[in-house]
């Protein structure tokens, strides 16, 4: 869902506090929210708003006063946010209505998922449209009364103003409250009927490859062939969609899927959406040629596309796949990771006020950094031209062609323009970051953290890269120290050396494969005890004993209006989807069958929505996926330095291979009885005739030990 856009524009626990009803400020100048931590919150605390953060003083006031409550979410990085602060918050006499008759709220949408998740399903119940800012309007008791995105400050083009909907609803409020208190009632129970429903015909049918290749034709139908991705214009990247495709490729042999994954992955890479520069993705595509992008860029967007690129390469060895993850992680090393070893979470669509103005370029720009004739080279590159794709002229830079075909139409060595395309790159490079950067959002969230870990990790392991092994043992140890209390249950945000907010399902989730993927890059039994520990904490607090699946909040959560169970994979997974293959990886490793268990009822639970809906559900369908493979495990016995193991860990961690579960135990390690102990597929594991062996197992079965990495290649069918 995008930053919400005019709709003439092309695109679609907190401490408790004495209650007070005056307006109250922590020093001359400044509101309530000077005292957060969160950098979208700050951006607002010198707004003439009378703002509080959600918490028990400003839900008294409102109770106490009988005033409706103004909830405005956004997030940091949000254009239209910081556009509708300059506009509206900003402005004193919207102000002054705003605290004269209402309790504004302001929220980060990062730090408070659960209430994004109610109320802004609320909101696309009302209008049919949803998107960020989100401007909600509540009873004292939080019920829904009025909602929209982005409102201009007065009335223009057939929008309602600002203070035209607060004057409305002020005066409504005041002459026709009952008939506002009923029409919320109305709205509360169709909200939490939605919000806590997982579907009808929860249960019934089989988990079965028909229900796995439905979901793939769902999203087969969806494909955009000629640029590829799923739909029109705005376009978001659909990791999750090309991992599934990957995934059943690889076990059907349809090659269409593998064309889609390709050409969808190829049209993003060369596009303006890929930072050419500096790496890394934005957040979306405005147009359907993935050339000009909303130029936010999100950590979970990062970590899923580097997932899925690295995945392309290991299922096809092409190179330019390796490059685009290479340069992504460094993007994010460079740009995006904290001194603690933490990941920051997003880098802002504007700069200078002015949205894009840090990545777009001129000719003019261009030849003053490169002088005439590389200029003329690196604008024929990346489709520089005097009219530009982007305002007042400026480019995106994008690849209209690919190196060789630029070689070709040029009449020139590929190696010699690869080479001065690579010169041109890092002179640009270095010029642009001379330019006001971006602001940058540097909270620490626990879920998107497990997904970059996940993505470091993943890298270490199979481009044998140390610098990103490196970076993910540094955050593993960072969400491990700094992100749980003294009873080992997550936060979910960290800033300015604390942590705080309790942590959400796909937090502890996203957490836990984090730590899997990296235990196998570098077999620190810490890590998988680590994850066995935050998956039974995620159990005993999200699991629901009656419906099977996970919900949303723990059961000892602020009270809302509803419990939500986080159905959807939106732009991350969703937590039901992640805990689903979580335990199916603890399954396969350890061999309990708890978790298999809870696993397949948490598909279960969804079933009647994966059937109904399946293009929301593309990771509970990878999921499946990895629910119907037997389980398939190799161990690896020797000590890590060694060639041999490491020849026979070449093999295992060669190909495309997403449902392996690897695992490595060195005998005369002095943790060697604790990965024994704590990853039962290691016990009874010794070397062959003292030699490095692999034990390769499926569905339960073991073969015969082997110290050949061929005769390894040979049973795990590479």
């Amino acid at each position: 869902m995008p930053c919400a856009v005019p709709q003439d524009e092309p695109e679609g626990q907190g401490k408790e506090q004495e209650v007070s009803s005056k307006p109250t400020a922590t020093r001359e100048g400044r509101n309530r929210l000077a005292n957060e931590t969160s950098p979208y919150l700050l951006q607002h605390a010198d707004n003439p708003v009378d703002w509080y953060p959600w918490g028990p003083e400003a839900l008294e006031r409102a109770k106490k006063e009988g005033k409706p409550i103004f909830l405005s979410i956004g997030y940091s990085a949000c254009h239209w946010c910081h556009v509708m602060e300059h506009e509206s918050f900003e402005n004193d006499a919207i102000a002054a209505v705003l605290n004269e008759h209402f309790v504004p709220v302001k929220v980060d949408r990062e730090e408070r998922p659960d209430l994004d998740e109610i109320y802004m399903t609320a909101t696309q119940m009302l209008t049919g449209r949803g998107g960020w800012p989100m401007s909600v309007f509540l009873t004292p008791d939080l019920r829904p009364i009025y909602a929209g995105t982005y409102f201009p400050p007065e009335d223009r083009h057939g929008m309602p103003g600002f203070g035209t909907v607060l004057e409305r609803i002020a005066e409504l409020w005041k002459t026709r409250r009952d008939e506002i208190e009923r029409s919320a009632e109305e709205i509360t129970r169709a909200l939490v009927a939605h919000t806590t429903s997982a579907g009808e015909a929860t249960g019934k049918g089989a988990l079965d490859a028909d229900l796995l290749a439905s979901g793939i034709d769902a999203h087969r139908a969806a494909y955009e062939p000629t640029f590829g991705g799923f739909g029109g214009a705005p376009k978001f990247p659909p990791s999750m969609a090309l991992e599934l495709f990957l995934r059943r490729w690889r076990v059907t042999g349809d090659a269409d899927l593998l064309s889609i994954v390709e050409r969808t992955l190829d049209g993003m890479a060369r596009g303006g959406m890929f930072d050419q520069l500096g790496g890394g993705f934005h957040r979306y595509s405005t147009d359907e040629r993935w050339l000009v992008p909303h130029f936010e860029k999100m950590l979970y967007d990062n970590a899923l596309l580097a997932r899925v690129y690295l995945d392309a390469f290991r299922a096809t060895g092409k190179e330019e796949w390796k490059r685009v993850v290479s340069e992504t992680l460094d993007y994010v090393l460079r740009e995006m990771t904290s001194p603690t070893g933490g990941f920051y979470s997003s880098q802002d669509a504007d700069s200078e006020g002015e949205e894009g103005k840090f990545f777009v370029w001129t000719p003019e720009e261009i030849r003053d950094v490169l002088g005439e004739e590389e200029a003329s080279l690196v604008e024929r590159a990346f489709g520089v031209t005097a009219r530009g794709n982007f305002e007042g002229g400026r480019t995106v830079l994008h690849l209209p062609l690919s190196v060789s075909d630029l070689a070709v139409a040029l009449d020139r060595d590929r190696g010699g323009i690869a080479s001065r395309l690579d010169g041109a790159r890092r002179a640009l490079f270095e010029a642009r970051s001379k330019r006001v950067h971006p602001g940058l959002d540097d909270k620490v969230l626990a879920a998107w953290n497990g997904l970059m870990l996940s993505a470091m990790a993943r890298a270490a392991a199979a481009l044998d890269e140390p610098r990103y092994l490196r970076a993910a043992q540094a955050a593993g140890a960072f969400l491990l120290d700094s992100m749980r209390d003294e009873k080992g249950r997550l936060f979910r945000s960290f800033r300015a050396g604390k942590a705080n907010l309790a942590a959400y399902l796909d937090d502890y989730a996203c957490v836990a494969e984090g730590l899997l993927d990296l235990y196998e890059a570098d077999f620190d039994p810490r890590w998988f005890v680590a994850a066995r520990e935050i998956v039974a904490q995620m159990v005993e607090s999200f699991w629901d004993e009656k419906e099977g699946g996970f919900f949303y909040t723990a059961d000892d959560h602020e009270v809302l209006l509803a419990r939500t169970k986080s159905l959807y994979d939106n732009a991350v997974p969703s937590g039901n989807s992640t805990a689903a293959v979580v335990l199916l990886r603890l399954a396969a490793a350890t061999g309990e069958e708890g978790y298999r268990k809870r696993a397949e009822e948490t598909l279960r639970a969804f079933r009647g929505s994966l059937e109904s809906a399946p293009r929301a559900f593309p990771y509970l369908l990878c999921a499946l996926d990895r629910h119907l493979e037997p389980p398939r495990e190799v161990a690896i016995v020797g000590p890590p330095g060694d060639a041999a193991t490491r020849r026979l860990l070449t093999v295992a961690r060669s190909g495309f291979d997403p449902n392996l579960t690897v695992a490595l135990f060195d005998p005369a390690s002095p943790k060697a009885k604790e990965s024994a102990k704590a990853i039962p597929l290691l016990e009874g594991r010794g070397l062959l005739e003292g030699k490095p062996a692999a034990y390769f197992c499926r569905n339960f079965t073991c073969e015969a030990p082997t110290a050949d990495p061929s005769a390894l290649a040979k049973q795990l069918g590479r």
